[in-house]
């Protein structure tokens, strides 16, 4: 069996296939592009510090106990990931790019990487979002004199001192970055293709179902999944409202068209601008499983509980209402559970 990822999602599913006996190496290998242990956490800006994460949950078997929340999360996580990689043995394989999954010989899957050829009987995809950021498209917009970045870029506030920055995007990250810029940049300005929606109240049990459902409905129709936080809103904390009261988090509709110097709206309104980042999200980095054909006409992959519908060898962890911590790490162990039913249809002596 192959893994590849080896953030939350794909060390939950490693994890769960050690405890029910499979051994690394002989029976299975996990795969990893990224140059350490982390996941997309060892990307993050320096200025996320841990106490600033949301709803971080520790990965199976082992507690992230103790963290200095003043620490950058990309340390505080990374460390923790490479603890738990070496207390379970997992033997992670990095840096390793799979390039393609295509149909083998005997009813296996080939895959295609930068270490060579993988056959195996099960796939765990727990390759992510990081790697696909996405930037939306607007008229003008490589008229624009200024910078243009996206999240996956961003550094820490602290190189936009003076500058006009715009922000777009509605969701964890474009309020982080505003409230994190105020301090240095000459001017912000946010702008969000539908009103942020906050939300007030503790995230509890019976929030997190109702939303993981809705994600789930989505992935069952086969159309791509939204994430969770667009279903839930923002956490209306301390800072938020903090950054509601001073203004920063004064938001506009989206404009309509870049211009040289800035944003133009229909209206005629105008911002002018060094700076814009995009705080837009990301999409599923899957382009690894074109040749295999799983994608549905509305442009997702259809899964029933972690399988894909088209190919029952492919499991997807990680995606859609398992995107979370806490559901990348259930993900994990169904997905475990499910190759081994699979397995054991097939050789009952291989899955015992």
């Amino acid at each position: 069996m192959v893994v590849i990822g080896a953030g939350q999602a794909g060390l939950s599913g490693a994890y769960h296939l050690r405890r029910t006996g499979f051994e690394p190496d002989r029976d299975f290998v996990v795969l990893d592009h990224s140059p350490g242990p982390g996941g997309a956490w060892q990307f993050r800006w320096p200025s996320l510090t841990y106490g600033k994460v949301h709803g971080m949950n520790s990965l199976p078997g082992m507690e992230l106990t103790a963290a200095d929340s003043a620490r950058p999360s990309s340390d505080v996580i990374s460390e923790y990931f490479a603890a738990y990689e070496r207390a379970f043995d997992l033997r992670v394989r990095r840096p390793v790019d799979v390039r393609a999954v295509r149909e083998g010989d005997a009813g296996r899957l080939l895959l295609e990487t930068s270490d060579g050829a993988w056959s195996t009987r099960a796939l765990i995809n727990a390759t992510g979002t990081w790697d696909r950021p996405f930037w939306p498209r607007y008229p003008g917009q490589e008229t624009f004199r200024g910078r243009q970045l996206h999240t996956a870029q961003y550094a820490g506030p602290e190189e936009f001192a003076g500058q006009r920055v715009i922000v777009v995007g509605g969701g964890a990250s474009g309020t982080q970055h505003l409230l994190e810029l105020a301090p240095y940049a000459a001017a912000t300005t946010w702008v969000t293709r539908r009103p942020p929606v906050f939300r007030e109240g503790p995230f509890d049990e019976n929030v997190g179902r109702a939303a993981v459902a809705l994600v789930e409905e989505r992935v069952r129709q086969g159309l791509p999944p939204r994430s969770v936080v667009s279903v839930t809103g923002l956490p209306l904390n301390d800072a938020i409202r903090q950054g509601l009261e001073d203004g920063v988090l004064d938001r506009r509709p989206m404009f309509d068209r870049i211009t040289r110097d800035g944003v133009e709206w229909s209206d005629g309104q105008r911002v002018t601008a060094d700076v814009i980042l995009w705080a837009t999200g990301f999409r599923a980095a899957l382009g690894h499983l074109t040749p295999l054909g799983l994608r549905e006409p509305g442009g997702g992959i259809r899964v029933e509980g972690t399988r894909a519908v088209a190919d029952p060898r492919v499991h997807l962890v990680g995606y859609g209402p398992s995107a979370s911590t806490i559901g990348a790490n259930r993900a994990g162990r169904a997905a475990v559970t499910d190759i081994r039913r699979l397995l054991a249809a097939e050789d009952p002596a291989a899955a015992a």
